[in-house]
């Protein structure tokens, strides 16, 4: 019986500490920031340069989703040009391969290194939810994809 009591107790002890480790990603919880706030200028401004050099510049975004956790951040955005004219996929770095993709609609997952978002992982036009099944995706905080 002691066995049983202590194999018991190491169970309790390592679901109790999982749960510890969960408490901060869960307690922070997951949000949109406001248009016009910094926040949201710096998450854009770490999304522009990977997006201008495959569209050419300059390019603005339609913001489909934004939530922050954390130092993570996952955006799914669609750029245009200044005003709201539309860029052609055709016309970009993508030519042929425009016909196969979801339009330029753009995800990218953020982390907050150093004083600075940084893109960790994109996709431009992807026609399927690239990031199930990826293990760096395991480790993000709940609330950030769709």
């Amino acid at each position: 019986m002691p066995f049983r009591l202590s194999a018991l107790a190491r169970l309790a002890a390592a679901v109790l500490t999982l749960f510890a480790l969960a408490l901060p990603a869960a307690a922070q919880g997951a949000y949109e920031p406001a248009r016009g706030t910094p926040e949201r200028a710096a998450l854009m401004d770490a999304i522009r340069p990977l997006v201008e050099v495959r569209t050419g510049a300059p390019v603005e975004f339609m913001v489909v989703r934004l939530r922050v956790s954390g130092d993570w951040a996952f955006a799914i955005v669609d750029p245009q040009r200044p005003g709201g004219a539309p860029i052609d996929p055709a016309a970009t770095i993508y030519g042929e391969d425009a016909e196969y993709m979801d339009g330029l609609r753009t995800y990218a997952l953020l982390v907050r290194a150093n004083g600075r978002w940084n893109i960790v992982d994109y996709a431009v036009g992807p026609t399927d939810a690239f990031w199930d099944g990826n293990p760096l995706y395991r480790q993000i905080p709940r609330g950030l994809l769709p």
